[in-house]
């Protein structure tokens, strides 16, 4: 049975012609282009019309694809398609899964914004409310939002101008100067402080090794760091340096092996062990500078999530993953930027949270960093490939 679609968005440079001839051969249909109506601009918004072939599922299943790209698909205003989820942690089959762009749905006649809006959730009505909700929060009873009708993705930045963040044309910048970039990130962090906005970082113990920490230290002193995300790591090499003056039992000053040093990552441990926690050590003087010290000195809220590989550790890291999640997803609520520092998984890991009009910067050496950050959705991210303590101490001179 062919189904006419009509379609709105930026047709060519998402090469969504393309995506709709691949569903079409993955769900055995066909599809002809009867109109297609191409904007002067790369980033102009484009539209054609589509006659396609092809099942009832595979439509439908294509027209979530295309949604969840963010094409506009001009239909009657249909309600949205709920089901009861039959059993905690599942739904339906034809669950609509989101993207991180604004997602609104159609019910009881008028469109309904979701809340908590990030990627790989579910949509869960409650109280004629929308939430992103992911699998493991569903209950048995809950609502779940299923298939593509009454669903549609906002085209719009919230308000914000659409030129505001492009301070890099490319997603990944190697060949621009640095210091051109870091300047125009410090008017962006400046305009976000003057607003009392809030600016998250996440960050891998890279920026001991670098010499990126005395940096680092004199923007939390500044104000511009309003919460930060690391691993157990981070904090133990902070923590080792104040006490032992090394990092991985190098000594950051000369850069040369220390006898016996290769314990002192252990010793830290041990040293915020006796005093309960990092808060505490800081109180009690045992730690008496660095990141973490800075941190709490002035109240900056810090998660530090646990992995397989941990020494230790820390009293305060999380090791309990869902609850490290959630305090990631706690911290980074209501963030107007988000800095990533050196650390692919914790940084691809806050990605999938945050919704696409976060302004987003990514930082390291690799430039595969940055790509697979890009790749697994988080297309808001921009990417500057530098050595992070370059980087930082470049930005704080800016600010």
């Amino acid at each position: 049975m062919e189904k006419m679609l009509q379609i709105k968005g930026h047709i060519i440079r998402d090469d969504i012609l393309k995506r709709i001839d691949a569903s079409c051969v993955q769900y055995n249909g066909t599809y002809r282009v009867l109109e297609l109506i191409v904007g002067k601009a790369v980033d102009d918004l484009s539209s054609a019309k589509i006659a396609i072939e092809i099942s009832e599922e595979g439509f439908n299943l294509i027209l979530n694809e295309l949604t969840n790209l963010g094409v506009t698909i001009p239909t009657t205003e249909v309600h949205a398609k709920l089901k009861p989820s039959e059993k905690d942690k599942t739904v339906p089959d034809d669950f609509y899964s989101t993207t991180n762009h604004p997602t609104e749905i159609f019910l009881e006649g008028k469109w309904i914004k979701a809340q908590n809006q990030r990627m790989d959730a579910v949509l869960v009505v409650k109280n004629d409310e929308v939430f992103c909700t992911k699998l493991r929060d569903v209950k048995k009873g809950d609502l779940i939002v299923c298939g593509s009708e009454g669903v549609r993705i906002l085209q719009e930045k919230n308000g914000s101008d659409e030129h505001e963040f492009a301070f890099m044309i490319n997603d990944v910048s190697s060949e621009r100067r640095v210091e051109l970039v870091v300047k125009k990130l410090a008017e962006e962090m400046k305009a976000i402080k003057a607003n009392n906005g809030k600016i998250v970082v996440v960050a891998g113990p890279v920026v001991i090794h670098t010499g990126g920490m005395d940096a680092f230290q004199d923007m939390i002193r500044k104000g511009y760091i309003s919460g930060l995300l690391s691993g157990n790591a981070l904090a133990v090499h902070d923590i080792e340096r104040d006490l032992f003056g090394t990092s991985l039992g190098v000594d950051l000053d000369t850069g040369k092996v220390v006898k016996g040093g290769h314990k002192n990552h252990m010793r830290a441990i041990n040293a915020v062990n006796k005093s309960g926690s990092i808060s505490q050590a800081v109180q009690d003087g045992t730690i008496k500078s660095g990141i973490m010290y800075e941190l709490v000195n002035h109240q900056v809220p810090f998660v530090l999530a646990g992995s397989i590989r941990d020494d230790g550790p820390l009293p305060d890291t999380i090791m309990d993953l869902i609850k490290a999640q959630e305090a990631y997803a706690d911290m980074v609520k209501d963030a107007e930027m988000v800095i990533m520092l050196s650390t692919m998984l914790h940084s691809i890991g806050t990605g999938n949270m945050l919704p696409s009009w976060v302004k987003t910067v990514c930082v390291d050496i690799n430039p595969a960093v940055v790509a697979k950050l890009v790749d697994r959705g988080s297309a808001q991210a921009k990417g500057v490939v530098t050595d992070v303590g370059l980087f930082l101490t470049l930005l704080n001179q800016q600010l």
